[in-house]
This record gives structure tokens, sequence and C-alpha cells, in this order.
């Protein structure tokens, strides 16, 4: 049990039998259990007086029950009340159900779109939304003070602990058809392929569509926890498949989910990949332009600034925030927010839950096809006309390990130039971005785990995109 724990992002994730054990789950939840029972203690905690439920889930994931049904024998045992959900689970049915159970929290097991060898715990608080630092740090100090005192926890034998179940399908459906117009869809009797990625997406995204009236062709729906070789993620690799079949003529649009279907593919009419940042575009202007919805828009520091080109067309007020959909969230919770997005693959909207939802994402797509009749591309198209092209790039850069912290102290200093282009603004928020004239930038942002630095790119014609790419590469060489 020598595994520092350490939540990230989007939770902890390790890889199985390596980092991810039995011992380990226990004991993180036993951390998590700790932070809960504190939390119930306070009088002005909003847990102090609700039952003490925590929902359960997992993806297809390998031992992705077992691990949920070890966390509930822990959870059981520290006086909670564990209840797992009854089937494979996409993460935002999860976070919907934490709501309107009124539960104290959610504990999901689930590495989302990494690959197949890794699995994650995910805990989400009380309003379903990704636990922010100030939770996950007081968790980690919980699961250390039980490390040094050498907790440990003799379980059941693996799978085999009874804990009581229940179905969060029907609920999260009745939020969907809130949300969703359901009957232009239908209406439309739109030709769609549907990809799930061997995930938690089918018999959720293809179930709603088909109960539109879509005609729906479903791709890699049978629960895999290899997802068949592939990493289960909906990028353009993930879904060149569905785009063969739209080019074929057998479907007018492509969607897609990755392994907790919390991120979202999609493919227009002509075969393409549109990026998230267009699907998050596309999203607002749908929201805006076709429901009249008022409100700001949210999108973290490396996602497109067409976002805000967008928003200024509809008089929208444009808020950024570091990476990581809590901080989208958080923000979603505290005034009224049109969509909330990142570049990434994450996405969820007014009235719903402050976390991703890729089932959500692609029925709006959905839905703005059969309302506007048109192919999304013809509508990026139209608004380009208006805000002109925006081109983003994002290169994963290897640096030599023993310059890394070099090369940061040098973008931290900041820089006046990024090749020949004048850099106008510094902003820290979240790494280093850089702003250049003409709504034109670059970010970077350094892998925690690897010798990596992420450079995000966003320039308003091809040309400067590649000099700005050639700028980036020999900025991060010392």
């Amino acid at each position: 049990m020598a595994t520092t724990i350490k939540f990230g992002t989007s939770g902890w994730r390790g890889i199985i039998a390596q980092d991810f054990t039995f011992d380990n789950v226990r004991l993180a939840t036993r951390g998590i259990a700790d932070y809960l029972l504190a939390e119930r203690q306070r009088d002005d905690s909003p847990l102090k007086d609700r039952r003490p439920v925590v929902i359960l889930a997992h993806d297809t994931r390998f031992l992705g029950r077992e691990f949920a049904l070890a966390a509930a024998e822990v959870l059981a045992d520290a006086g909670l009340e564990p209840l797992l959900c009854n089937r494979d689970t996409p993460t935002p049915v999860v976070a919907h159900n934490i709501r309107i159970r009124h539960a104290l929290g959610g504990i999901n097991f689930t590495a989302s779109h990494n690959p197949a060898e890794y699995q994650g715990l995910k805990f989400s608080p009380f309003n379903g939304a990704p636990a922010p630092p100030e939770v996950t740090s007081r968790i980690e100090q919980a699961i250390a003070r039980r490390q040094a005192e050498g907790w440990s926890f003799r379980g059941s034998v693996v799978g085999t602990y009874r804990c009581p179940t229940f179905d969060p399908q029907p609920a999260y459906f009745r939020q969907i058809r809130r949300l969703v117009d359901m009957e232009v869809i239908g209406r439309r009797r739109l030709k769609v392929a549907v990809n799930v990625c061997h995930g938690t997406g089918r018999g959720y995204l293809d179930r709603l569509l088909r109960e539109a009236g879509a005609r729906v062709t479903v791709l890699n729906e049978k629960p895999d926890p290899l997802f068949g070789g592939h990493h289960p993620e909906p990028d353009a690799a993930g879904m060149a498949e569905v785009s063969k079949l739209v080019r074929a003529g057998k479907a007018r649009l492509g969607l897609g989910t990755d392994g907790d279907a919390d991120r979202f593919g999609v493919v227009d009419a002509d075969g393409r990949w549109l990026t998230p940042n267009q699907v998050l575009v596309l999203t607002l202007y749908h929201l805006v332009q076709n429901r009249g919805w008022k409100g700001s828009v949210v999108r973290t520091v490396p996602t497109s600034h067409q976002v805000d080109a967008v928003a200024a067309l509809f008089g929208v007020k444009v808020h950024e925030t570091p990476v990581g959909f809590k901080y989208i969230g958080a923000l979603m919770e505290s005034e009224p927010v049109v969509v909330g997005g990142e570049e990434s693959g994450g996405l969820s909207i007014r009235g719903h839950v402050p976390e991703k939802d890729g089932i959500l994402a692609c029925l709006l797509m959905a839905e703005l096809v059969a309302t506007e009749n048109r192919s999304l591309g013809r509508i990026l198209a139209d608004l380009e006309k208006k805000t002109g092209p925006f081109h983003t790039e994002r290169l994963n850069i290897r640096i030599v390990p023993e310059q890394k912290e070099a090369i940061l102290r040098r973008l931290a200093a900041g820089l006046d130039r990024i090749g020949p282009f004048r850099v106008e603004q510094f902003v820290t928020t979240d790494g280093y971005k850089f702003l250049l004239p003409d709504q034109e930038w670059v970010a970077f942002r350094a892998s925690g785990t690897e010798p990596m630095v992420r450079c995000y790119i966003e320039a308003r014609s091809r040309s400067h995109l590649a000099r700005l790419r050639k700028a980036c590469q020999e900025l991060l060489k010392l």
C-alpha cells in the first residue's frame, strides 16, 4: 500500500494491478468517507441533514463492478449508505442522480477516454460536479492519515459483497427530454450513425435518438473492457468508421461518446469530424439564436476564441477558467450560463448538471441540424463570414527531462515575441498563454507526469498556424 494517491483534473487514475489495486481503492474510499463524515459534523455544511447516501457507479472497464462493491463495503463499514447503479453508467447520469436523490456525493469508477489498462476513481460532491481542489486536498489528507496509521480493511471475497442497487436511467431520460427538443429531431427523421466506443453510452444516446424518431445505426455497442483494442475516445481517429458511413450516404450525421459518455464526437454531413471547439461554438449559437437563451458562456484557457467572437455577435459575456470542468461547473452553479465547455470535449448547458455530458452534446447537435435543416459545416461557414476563420491545433511536444524546469522558467518570465508575432498580453490563469494581434494566441501547459509540454495554437490563417507551430517547437528547445 505504498502508492501515494493523488487526485488530478478528473480524480485518481492508475494502471490496474500496479497502482489501482483493491487495497488502494479501499484506502481511497475510506479517505472519502472520512471527509464526508467530517462535513456532516459542521453546522453550516449542506451535508449536515442529508441522508448518508453515496451513489456508486462504474464504466465498462476491467473489474469496474468489483471495485465499486469493494468501495461500497468500506462506505457501509463507516456508517454511510452505498447505492450502486444497476449497470455500467455514464458519468453525467451519475451526476444527475446525485443531485435529484440529494446524496452526499458519488464515487464513479472510470478512467474516461484513457487506454484499457487504466482504471480511475472519480469523486463528485453533493452537487454532482467534479470535486474541486479544496475537497480533493482534504480527501488526500485523510488518505495520508489513514495510511500513516497503517489502516487496512479485510473485505469480503472480491465481487461477493451485496449492495443495494437502483436504475439511474429513468430520471436522466426525464431530464434530457426537458433539455432537448426531441420532436424536431423526430420530424426530420434524421439518419444518424452512433459510435459508443464499447462504453456506457449504449442504451442511452442511441435509445434517446430512436425514441425521438431518428433512424440510428450503432457501432461498437458491445461492452468491452479492452475497447476493441483502441482508446475509447470519439476523436477524429475514433470516429473514422462513422465518417465512412456518413460519406457513403448511410447517415446524415455522426455522433459518438467516450468510455464513460462525458465526452462527445461529431461528424458532419460530408464525413468531416468537427473539433470540440467547433461543437461548443455551434451549441452557443444554437441556444442563443434558435432558443433565445440569455446568460454567459464559459470556456477554459486553451479553448478557441471563436467562442468569444460568436459571443460578441450576440452580446454574450465570456468567462475564462483554468483547465478542468470543475472550474466551469463552479461558475455554472453561481450564475446563469448558457453553455460551458472545453477544447478536450466537455460541455454542459444551463439547467443541467455542472459536469460534462457527451450524450447531451450529441443530442443538441442533432437538434440543431433538424431545426435549421442544414449541415453543421454550413452553419459554421455562415458564422465565419461574420467572425472570420479560426484555425486551432494542439501539439504534445516532448522535451529533454533535465531541461523541463529551465523551459518552464523561461515561459514564466514572459516573452516579447513568439517567432515573428508580437505578444500583446501574458495570461497565467493556467499555464502560460500569450495573446497575439488579431485574436491569435498560443498557450503552454506542462504535463505533470511526462517530460512533455502541451502547446495550443490558434491562428486566423493556415499560414500563420504553420509559422506559429514552427515558432513554438523552436521555443521549447534550449
